[in-house]
């Protein structure tokens, strides 16, 4: 691989921790604007902001790590992500 290429999947591992840290400080979710807001990832051109939080979190919901409630469109992390989380650190 090359250099390049390993700085942007380093980037990306970032990118989902950060996400994941704050998920997990805010066990009532947070919206993709919350997210985006609170990492300084929101910004964007006219009308095409939150795209690369969200970008992540599609990323991350695809990978079963969090979910979306489709009532309040606030994100959080899937109870067993949270729980595998837990039991990793604890070991």
């Amino acid at each position: 691989m090359n250099e390049a290429y390993q700085l942007a999947q380093g980037a990306m591992a970032n990118l989902k921790s950060s996400v994941y840290l704050l998920l997990q400080e805010s066990p009532n979710g947070l919206t993709n604007a919350a997210i985006g807001r609170s990492l300084g990832i929101y910004s964007g051109h006219v009308r095409h902001q939150g795209h690369i939080s969200r970008t992540i979190l599609a990323l991350m919901e695809a990978e079963g790590v969090v979910e979306q409630d489709s009532a309040t469109k606030a994100w959080t992390l899937r109870r067993h992500a949270a729980d595998a989380k837990d039991h990793q650190e604890q070991e």
